[in-house]
């Protein structure tokens, strides 16, 4: 028997040649094949509506402050009772956020600032604030906020959209240029300016060009300004993310990273084409780019054609360590990274009267200090990825001898899982369309046994949504050639 690994996540090549197959869905990339995707559990209560933004800031002792936003009002979240409380500017409503637009967060120190284009920044001072307040400085307009060093960056300003302004140097109330280091940067081609990396260095991202912000010390203006990419532009804003020095985002020409200096085409010939195919592109605020904190993976949450209207219903996860991609079926309106906030044993009453009845493990409270993926799901509430594992469909490559035939008898799959199924899609030729044989679960010795006469074959794994596993790394087949075609 030959030992049949589980192929990286490329479907461009399975679409295109029609030749091969991939991981289907609900797995992560692991070092040697694949490990589940757990379910989304909720955490919090629901919003009173629909998520346009989430965010989390630490404050100097280390406690969380979470925030989220609906098109009309931003909320904090109780820490006892896991309810939003509302902290819009005189708890009066904003003007609605676009269609097209979410909020933005950013943390500077201890203060918090949101942002969206119908309304002037506002800030929340987490050591003191109980509501919003518009930033001091008399910023614009903006609908991106990033940190870039010791300046806080605007971009997709309502008045200027190819313009950046950033504030003095660690001085956020400070806008006027020109008094300290604050100033502004105006593209002079590459359309508008659709979002702002930040980091050590900065990223600006256009329709159609992308450029290098390097912080000069004492200079004025405080930043170098460079092109680093023709005809590269950010496609959907909400894609850009970081992980680490690195940042990510969905181009018009695929999803790209940029690492030491360099930007790197990640999805060509791997997941670029098909991805494009299945993207509702007249829902890219639905394009929401997170890092998992806990691993080396960035997701990319998409609203696919066939989706709900106002949810992502899929996801692409990349492994930027292992240069691994993997789909995800996972429906929600908003992904980002977050970190539980403490809850103490006396307030579990507010929570719950039951302890059995908690929608949370006590587990995942212990270990609030790390920051972990979450998503706000189709009822408005903030949940993690902590639950039961999800459904995992593997396939490997199309297998078989030129000008033979083979008989599958069986096939052992290569997985730590409790329940597992096998089966095979097959035909007879590559023009063929494929027919798939019964499942059959994994008897004592492992196998899961078959009957298939056939001249190509693809071995296909089904590991059942709750089942206990930690890997699955290919199949061993059992087969015998019957004779020529």
């Amino acid at each position: 028997m030959t030992f049949i690994p589980f192929p990286e996540y490329r479907p461009d090549v399975n679409d295109y040649q029609g030749q091969h197959s991939q991981v289907v869905s609900g797995v992560l990339p692991q070092g040697d094949g694949y490990g589940p995707l757990k379910s989304l559990v909720p955490y919090s209560q629901g919003l009173p509506a629909a998520c346009r933004g989430q965010f989390y800031a630490r404050k100097s002792d280390g406690t969380i402050v979470v925030f989220a936003a609906t098109a009309t009002d931003l909320f904090q979240l109780n820490n006892t009772t896991l309810a939003w409380t509302p902290v819009s500017k005189g708890n009066v409503p904003y003007a609605a956020l676009p269609s097209t637009d979410n909020w933005q967060f950013a943390q500077f120190g201890n203060i918090v600032v949101a942002v969206q284009a119908n309304t002037v920044p506002q800030a929340f001072d987490i050591s003191a604030s109980t509501n919003f307040a518009d930033l001091g400085g008399a910023p614009p307009a903006a609908r991106y906020v990033t940190v870039v060093g010791q300046f806080l960056v605007l971009s997709g300003l309502t008045s200027n959209p190819t313009r950046v302004h950033w504030s003095d140097l660690a001085g956020i109330t400070t806008w006027t240029p020109g008094t300290g280091f604050a100033n502004t940067y105006e593209a002079p081609d590459g359309g508008i300016v659709r979002g702002v990396g930040g980091g050590e260095f900065g990223m600006i991202v256009q329709e159609s060009a992308a450029r290098r912000m390097t912080y000069v010390p004492g200079a004025k203006p405080a930043f170098q300004i460079e092109r680093i990419g023709e005809e590269v532009g950010l496609l959907a804003p909400y894609s850009l993310c970081h992980a680490g020095a690195r940042l990510f985002f969905y181009s018009s020409q695929g999803f790209q990273m940029f690492a030491g200096g360099l930007l790197t085409p990640i999805g060509k010939e791997r997941v670029d084409r098909t991805f494009a195919a299945d993207l509702d592109t007249g829902n890219l605020r639905l394009l929401i780019g997170a890092q998992d904190p806990a691993a080396t993976r960035v997701f990319f949450a998409y609203k696919s054609v066939a989706g709900s209207t106002g949810l992502f219903d899929k996801a692409l996860a990349y492994d930027y360590v292992l240069d691994r991609w993997a789909p995800i079926a996972v429906a929600g309106e908003h992904i980002a990274s977050m970190t539980k906030p403490g809850v103490t044993l006396d307030a579990l009453d507010a929570v719950s009267p039951s302890i059995d009845a908690l929608t949370f493990s006590l587990d995942d409270v212990s270990s609030a200090v790390l920051s972990s993926l979450s998503a706000v799901d189709a009822s408005h509430r903030l949940g993690f990825f902590s639950g039961p594992t999800q459904e995992a469909i593997l396939e490997t490559p199309e297998q078989g001898e030129a000008g033979r035939r083979a008989f599958v008898r069986g096939l052992t799959p290569r997985t730590d899982a409790a329940t597992v199924l096998g089966s095979v899609r097959y035909r007879d030729n590559a023009r063929a369309a494929l027919t798939a044989s019964a499942e059959m679960p994994a008897n004592v010795q492992g196998c899961c046994p078959l009957r298939v006469e056939t001249a190509l074959a693809r071995a296909r794994i089904r590991i059942p949504a709750g089942t206990a596993w930690t890997y699955a790394m290919g199949v061993e087949p059992d087969f015998k050639t019957t004779g020529k075609r």
